[in-house]
């Protein structure tokens, strides 16, 4: 009997689990959203700041300015960034503007040229604003020359104005017979070559 009376007074009444009265009728985020301005209020009632977000490690504040400088749902410098913007502002802050600019118009030579064009001429040079042009024959250097104040505006529009002004248009060229640093003078054997 004695095993029966312990189990009876280590058993607590049963008792309703559930919201309190006043929170009886609500439900869903009305519910919460009361919840936490209980939480809240009791809270404040202890002396805590509650409910006015989190704080900087400065207290929140800018030097020298009241307002608060928090990340919103707008865009913000310290947001992430592009690859491409943050090495554009890397240029730019170096004085590499230039530099990248004369780059980009090898790297993007297909792009910028096409493709017919590309896969028959490629840049090989650029010195003080002209750029040398390698093409594969005669006949597609003269098509080149011919198509020049074209291909001089698509570059511009690319990679920018002054970066390129002018382009000199090379054939293939014919072997050398000078070779090594012993050569006799003169012109050298005769051939037709290109």
């Amino acid at each position: 009997m004695d095993d029966d009376e312990n189990e009876n007074e280590n058993e607590a009444p049963a008792e309703a689990v559930g919201p309190p009265p006043e929170l009886a009728g609500l439900k869903g985020m009305d519910l919460v959203r009361r919840t936490l301005e209980e939480a809240r209020g009791a809270a404040r009632v202890q002396g805590k700041n509650v409910g006015r977000g989190r704080h900087a490690p400065t207290g929140g504040r800018v030097a020298g300015n009241s307002r608060r400088r928090w990340s919103g749902p707008g865009p913000d410098g310290r947001d992430p960034q592009l690859l491409g913007a943050a090495t554009s502002d890397l240029a730019r802050s170096r004085g590499w503007n230039r530099r990248v600019a004369e780059g980009s118009v090898f790297g993007r030579w297909r792009s910028v040229v096409g493709e017919q064009i590309a896969a028959h001429a490629a840049p090989t040079s650029l010195n003080s604003g002209v750029l040398t042009v390698s093409a594969e024959s005669t006949a597609w250097a003269t098509q080149l020359r011919m198509v020049q104040s074209q291909l001089l505006a698509k570059i511009a529009a690319a990679v920018g104005d002054g970066v390129v002004t002018s382009l000199k248009i090379v054939g293939p060229v014919g072997p050398s017979w000078r070779k090594g640093p012993y050569r006799v003078p003169g012109r050298g054997p005769r051939d037709t070559y290109g």
